[in-house]
């Protein structure tokens, strides 16, 4: 736990003091946007964090590299480089985009390259436990990681809308991921707790911890899409290394739950930005329109509407990433009945916090 917590410290130094050179940068040489219509901000800010956000991707895993701690990871170094080549190729379109809009179609076919790399060099479901069942040949599971990869990617990207809100969904998010892969490691190699999945999520937890003093309200930089794009490919990818870690004709009923674990918790934690970028999806459609065209109807910008504040809003996302995250992870540790207790107790907090500015002016009006 310790090697990991190093890697964490060195992704966070390292991502937190080139942010800082970049902000700088930026300011000096005017390397950022106009304020648009969308926008919650009210003066140009740079948003090139996801370049520093990278340079602590690689630094720290560079350094994990040389501790012998995780020799075993880099066993297999094709899979350590397809991923940090597939890492530059997001955060490169990322930047070109934030610098220069990029049509959509050139982003969305960038995506698919960069998944498609990472799938075909092995970073691939390896096994999905259906009653007992291992599914997807080399085909089959090529083309469900590049979709889930490309998925998780735009859901992560379509949340970046205010300040904090990215980084601490997927700090939440992956801390809870990390719990999962290095319990996982525990249960099925006892002798070897280092693993992929959890060295990645390591780093990206170092790095949202690095990025997000910078971008708390009031934000003096964003990550950009290089930065939020490089963050859901990071997640998904540690999640797609952890998928052959149970054996799925091994698993019984209690296990059933844990192997699906890897894919359902991106997506889990995800359920809000999932949401968010289905509805945007289909309403811009619906409109004619790109369904990458951008507007201020997401749901954050409708949680200000509802009367949040710009925190308020940050933390309603917040509070729900991390009640859904923690409901998987307890399978680890309790009955379903208690999970569905827990669900049920914190659900309704979460909801009462969600809807707090209605229930607010009702209870003001009454007592006029």
């Amino acid at each position: 736990m310790r090697a990991y917590g190093l890697i964490a410290l060195i992704s966070a130094i390292v991502t937190w003091s080139l942010t800082w050179v970049t902000l700088k940068i930026s300011h000096k040489y005017k390397l950022y946007p106009q304020i648009r219509a969308r926008d919650v901000h009210t003066k140009p800010t740079p948003r090139l964090g996801g370049v520093a956000m990278f340079a602590g991707f690689v630094v720290a895993l560079s350094a994990a590299g040389l501790f012998g701690w995780f020799r075993s990871v880099f066993a297999d170094p094709v899979q350590i480089i397809a991923i940090v080549v597939a890492a530059f190729m997001i955060t490169l379109i990322g930047f070109l985009d934030d610098l220069y809009d990029l049509d959509w179609t050139l982003k969305l076919a960038g995506q698919f390259a960069v998944a498609g790399i990472l799938a075909w060099q092995g970073v691939q479901i390896i096994s999905l436990p259906i009653a007992g069942l291992t599914i997807g040949s080399f085909g089959t599971s090529l083309v469900a990681t590049v979709f889930l990869t490309v998925l998780v990617m735009n859901a992560v990207n379509f949340i970046d809308g205010l300040d904090g809100l990215v980084s601490g969904v997927v700090l939440i998010g992956t801390i809870t991921f990390f719990g999962y892969s290095y319990l996982l490691a525990q249960k099925t190699s006892p002798s070897n707790y280092f693993n992929l999945a959890s060295l990645l999520s390591a780093i990206v937890i170092g790095m949202c911890i690095g990025f997000l003093p910078h971008n708390w309200r009031p934000a003096k930089i964003f990550m950009g899409d290089s930065g939020a794009m490089l963050l859901g490919l990071l997640m998904a990818t540690s999640a797609l290394t952890v998928t052959g870690q149970i054996d799925p004709h091994m698993a019984g009923k209690d296990d059933l739950v844990p192997a699906f674990i890897p894919l359902i918790l991106p997506l889990a934690i995800l359920v809000l930005p999932l949401l968010d970028f289905t509805m945007a999806v289909l309403r811009r459609l619906r409109a004619g329109k790109s369904p990458f065209a951008a507007d201020r109807q997401h749901i954050h910008h409708r949680l200000q509407d509802l009367g949040h504040s710009h925190v308020g809003s940050v933390l309603v996302f917040y509070i729900w990433t991390a009640l859904i995250s923690l409901s998987c992870l307890l399978f680890f540790f309790w009955s379903w009945q208690f999970i569905a207790l827990f669900i049920l107790i914190g659900g309704a907090a979460a909801t009462v916090f969600t809807i707090w500015p209605i229930l607010k002016k009702r209870i003001g009006a009454n007592n006029v």
